[in-house]
């Protein structure tokens, strides 16, 4: 994890959230989602003109990412319409990092050493306590349809992180793959949703063009920036530290949807950092 792979996820923690943001902030998530997906294909399609095709070797990775990706976007769109924005994503993003450690150690015989699997216990253990603060802090009583989405959904991260994290390996080209991945995976949901809307398509989607748009092309960043960090670091240290992304996460809830924030929050955002600083010394 040097300070370049480091700065990256990051970055791509701060876009993730926001385009999550967006597709929350528009209220019928499947027109959020389609123009993400469908801005996406059109993003990978430009970047396809430009990249190398990935290697041969890369393309079952490929598939097999589409399809979790698909599940996870169903799952997430179910999670957001259940749930508020900051319960939902917390607790999406916070279940992946372990699964991630254990499913890596597995299928990339990636086994952390001492001071990073303390870095990912660490940063587990501030992702845990925001997402049960998410679902303490709301005053009401668990939604249990809306908390088992939003752990399907971590579980379909935790997936499709390590099969990315081996595709990516195979392709030769972070770019390239990045490009066909967005093509793969963006053109279910739009597919799906110009079966129901047969005939009103445009007009459905129009009002709310420019904005997922714009989430589309967040998306494709977020990811692209964890894909180049994934052919540098191990995965497990990489999906910790992207799941800072919760904290920024959390922070649009309190700004932008008047969500709470409070000290729990500040204080698992703490635990978060300290996480990160053990995962850099492991570096």
């Amino acid at each position: 994890m040097t300070p370049l792979v480091t700065a990256a996820v990051l970055l791509a923690a701060v876009t993730h959230a926001s385009w999550n943001a967006l597709a929350h902030h528009i209220t019928d998530k499947l027109v959020g989602f389609t123009l993400i997906a469908g801005g996406g294909v059109l993003i990978g399609l430009v970047l396809a003109l430009f990249a190398p095709v990935p290697a041969a070797g890369a393309w079952p990775y490929l598939v097999a990412s589409a399809l979790l990706h698909v599940g996870y976007m169903c799952l997430l769109m179910t999670s957001f319409r259940l749930g508020d924005f900051g319960q939902a994503y917390p607790i999406a993003r916070g279940t992946a990092p372990l699964l991630v450690t254990v499913l890596a150690a597995v299928f990339a015989g990636e086994v952390p050493g001492g001071w990073q699997a303390a870095g990912v216990a660490v940063s587990c253990a501030g992702l845990t306590g925001l997402a049960l603060w998410g679902l303490r802090g709301t005053g009401r009583r668990p939604d249990w349809t809306a908390l088992g989405a939003a752990l399907a959904t971590g579980a379909s991260i935790a997936a499709y992180t390590v099969v990315d994290g081996l595709g990516v390996r195979a392709s030769g080209s972070s770019l390239g793959y990045i490009a066909w991945l967005m093509i793969l995976e963006g053109l279910a949901i739009p597919l799906w949703a110009a079966y129901r809307w047969r005939g009103e398509f445009v007009a459905t989607l129009r009002p709310f063009a420019l904005r997922g748009l714009f989430g589309a092309a967040l998306s494709v960043a977020a990811y692209g920036l964890v894909l180049w960090a994934q052919t540098r670091a191990e995965l497990a240290p990489i999906s910790a530290l992207r799941e800072s992304s919760i904290i920024v996460g959390a922070a649009i809830g309190a700004v932008f949807f008047k969500e709470r924030f409070g000290m729990p929050r500040i204080m698992a955002a703490g635990v978060m950092v300290a996480g990160i600083g053990l995962m850099l010394h492991a570096g």
